[in-house]
């Protein structure tokens, strides 16, 4: 009898960048539980080395701090990991403002870390993985359901979708994939909603089916389902309580 399902975690190793806390930190977390080993990547070197000591993994876990931005700094990233099974990436840049006055330099930010970020660790990461290794990104609800100022955020999510389904034809057998998020509760809301976010949440949870918001360990745990299954690819896994419903 045939398995859609592939080898696990255990004895694996995970790259995860943005891994140095939210969605990434539980990425991680949830790639130890099943017995991987984990490469945290992220551009601040205290951001990786507190997440690394919230891990307590020991040898299991070890950072390279990288900007995904920069080519020069993913193609050495990979030197350092010359081998490796899994590359999931969460990083998240907010550029929440109005079309009419939208920063050119905050909008090329989200671009260059998301989609670029993207293209850079398809192009030096996929030569390294290997064979039933995967490629996973991170879109989010806005390509779906968009907010007022969050114009730059729903296009490149948008764009990322689109990347993912050329780039899992063109580098099959590899899997690409990505994931969904709808509202997590990480940092980053802190920064979009400030001394709103409790009643900006509060509010969302009780449209969305599921009424509640996500937790992080809700995206970790479908971020382990699209590494672990060998019968995915070229897919978009939404996470977000139901949230395109409403």
């Amino acid at each position: 009898m045939t398995t859609t399902t592939g080898a696990g975690l255990k004895d694996r190793t995970v790259v995860v960048v943005g891994g140095g806390s939210g969605i990434g930190l539980a990425v991680a977390r949830e790639a130890l539980a099943r017995g991987a080993e984990v490469v945290l990547a992220g551009r601040s070197r205290e951001r990786l080395a507190r997440a690394l000591g919230t891990l307590g993994a020991g040898a299991r876990a070890r950072a390279v701090a990288a900007d995904v931005r920069q080519e020069d700094e993913v193609m050495r990233l990979f030197r350092e990991v010359p081998a490796a099974d899994h590359v999931v990436a969460t990083a998240v840049v907010p550029a929440y403002q109005p079309i009419a006055a939208f920063d050119l330099e905050a909008a090329r930010a989200v671009v260059d870390s998301k989609l670029l970020g993207a293209l850079l660790l398809a192009k030096h990461g996929a030569p390294r993985l290997r064979p039933g290794g995967s490629l996973t990104f991170t879109t989010g609800i806005a390509a779906d359901r968009p907010m007022p100022r969050g114009a730059m955020i729903a296009a490149v999510n948008g764009a990322l979708a689109a990347f993912v389904r050329a780039a899992a034809l063109e580098l099959a057998p590899l899997r690409v994939n990505a994931l969904s998020p709808g509202w997590v509760d990480t940092e980053i809301w802190d920064a979009v909603a400030g001394d709103g976010k409790a009643a900006t949440f509060a509010a969302m949870a009780e449209r969305l089916p599921a009424r509640r918001i996500g937790r992080p360990e809700d995206v970790a745990h479908a971020a382990a389902f699209l590494m672990e299954n060998g019968f995915t690819t070229g897919s978009v896994l939404r996470v977000d309580g139901g949230h395109p419903l409403v």
